[in-house]
């Protein structure tokens, strides 16, 4: 069973309450099998459901897209043993306000000045009307292969600071947005608090 499977079932009966188990409403009296290991034998496998339902709770209200957007998330950091992150509805609305103003010319641009984050910000822009969250989530999370933990640096002429920024250990909070631009593009921005990527620390 992979490990971070194991974290995402825990954090999942942890922070959403919800039961993972199946148990009668009304224990037999007379078995001869003490409880703790009638539920430890009736625990399920957790697998991207589970996940997707962690995810789900984490993120009341939300459509589809924005749901995507945080399970996807999720799934890098359980990998990384980090605790999910939960749906910011202030966030989800300052990315969307952001990606409306790129929705003219669906410009690969921070809403932020360069060294001046207030927030997390990942941005994704993809030439054609058919990218998702998950494609973006995915482009971010593939700088992984470019970061080297022990030194805490990125490769020459390579970027892992959006990958940093999803699993960083601190963040707990995220917003995230999709537009099709007037060109017919698509423009993608995630923000996240508190904010990550400071310089010499460790992003786990």
């Amino acid at each position: 069973m992979n490990a971070h499977l194991l974290l995402f079932l825990f954090l999942f009966v942890t922070f959403t309450g919800i039961n993972t188990l199946t148990i009668s409403a009304t224990p037999q009296s007379n078995s001869s099998t003490p409880l703790h290991d009638q539920l430890s034998t009736q625990q399920k496998k957790p697998d991207n459901e589970t996940i997707y339902k962690a995810s789900k709770q984490l993120c009341w209200g939300c459509i589809a897209e924005s749901l995507e957007f945080l399970f996807r998330h999720n799934l890098v950091r359980a990998a990384k043993w980090e605790l999910p992150l939960a749906w910011d509805f202030q966030l989800e609305q300052y990315a969307r306000w952001w990606a409306g103003q790129r929705k003219a010319d669906c410009k690969l641009e921070h809403s932020f000045p360069e060294n001046d984050f207030k927030l997390g910000e990942n941005i994704y822009w993809g030439s054609g009307s058919a990218w998702t969250p998950s494609d973006a989530v995915r482009a971010w999370a593939d700088e992984e292969k470019y970061y080297s933990y022990g030194t805490n640096s990125c490769e020459d002429g390579q970027m892992c600071g959006h990958y940093t920024q999803i699993v960083w250990k601190s963040t707990r909070r995220i917003g995230c947005a999709r537009v099709v631009c007037d060109d017919g593009d698509v423009f993608m921005t995630c923000n996240y608090d508190p904010v990550g990527n400071y310089v010499g620390e460790r992003p786990y």
